[in-house]
């Protein structure tokens, strides 16, 4: 079908992102996560890509949840949303994670920061947490306990992409770390927007945010005994890597101004632990006290 064609081609686009390739991904799926990923990769381009002023990104999001009921009726013409009624009949996705995804594109848009933990969950939970769901309805995988422990990785994940990023998201007058967690470390998110704090008065906060963001991550391991081989190796992957990024930027002298790189070591360090996870997947969800 033409319009599926059109979805792949966004994905392939963006290759680095999304492995349409992978030998982890079943095939018979490809072709229904390359929809979903155009879908929001589209999305995202409205919110932050481009010159357009916020009422305009607002106003395409808008457009694109109006393309969405269209598709739900089945009145849909772009190819997008014609290749994604298809999907979301085939597999019975919850319209509510797409709208999950869109409110999480319109909070970039008029982005206000952060006042604590719950609040960077709460975004998460639109803005990572969905494509973790929509990953398990393809794959039949409705558990609640799965669910809430695929939340838990999911929001892990884009919180490491915060503190690994703050070289590049505060020169954008972007700051990810929870008002409290400055607060506790004597000091203020603008002092911090204006260049004017170092990494060592910064130190607790981000302290804070490291622990907070192992403690999900520990708590995504009770997903893996749920998962079939192929895809549980594929989350093996995600886990191990995800920890070794945070742990390296935990480590980091200047957070601020480096970015954390694995050596050769950690990589030997994630290829072991995705082993040990994919074969006894049980052992390392009972041993964090997950099931």
């Amino acid at each position: 079908m033409q319009a599926y064609q059109h979805c792949q081609d966004i994905a392939n686009q963006h290759y680095e992102n999304f492995p349409t390739a992978s030998l982890l991904l079943r095939a018979d799926l490809r072709a229904a996560i390359a929809v979903i990923y155009a879908f929001a990769r589209e999305a995202d381009d409205f919110a932050d890509e481009g010159d357009f002023t916020p009422e305009q990104r607002i106003e395409m999001l808008d457009d694109w949840e109006k393309q969405l009921d269209l598709c739900l009726l089945g009145q849909s013409k772009h190819p997008i949303f014609t290749a994604l009624a298809d999907v979301m009949q085939d597999f019975e996705l919850p319209e509510q994670l797409f709208r999950d995804l869109l409110t999480a594109f319109r909070m970039d848009v008029h982005f206000q920061g952060f006042a604590n933990l719950d609040a960077l969950k709460w975004y998460a939970k639109h803005s990572a947490d969905p494509i973790g769901r929509l990953m398990l309805a393809l794959h039949g995988i409705q558990d609640k306990h799965a669910l809430d422990c695929s939340d838990a990785i999911c929001t892990a994940l884009q919180l490491t992409n915060f503190w690994q990023d703050f070289s590049r998201d505060l020169p954008n007058q972007r700051c990810y770390l929870a008002t409290e967690w400055l607060e506790l470390a004597g000091v203020n998110t603008q002092d911090l927007l204006d260049g004017n704090l170092t990494s060592p008065q910064l130190q607790p906060a981000i302290q804070q945010a490291i622990l907070s963001t192992e403690a999900l991550f520990q708590q995504g391991y009770g997903l893996l005994p749920y998962l079939p081989l192929r895809l549980r190796i594929q989350i093996a992957a995600t886990l191990a890597g995800g920890l070794s990024i945070l742990h390296t930027t935990a480590k980091l002298e200047d957070p601020l101004h480096q970015r954390p790189k694995l050596n050769t070591w950690s990589w030997l360090k994630v290829s072991l632990n995705i082993a040990l996870l994919s074969l006894f997947p049980r052992y390392y969800a009972n041993k964090r006290g997950q099931t």
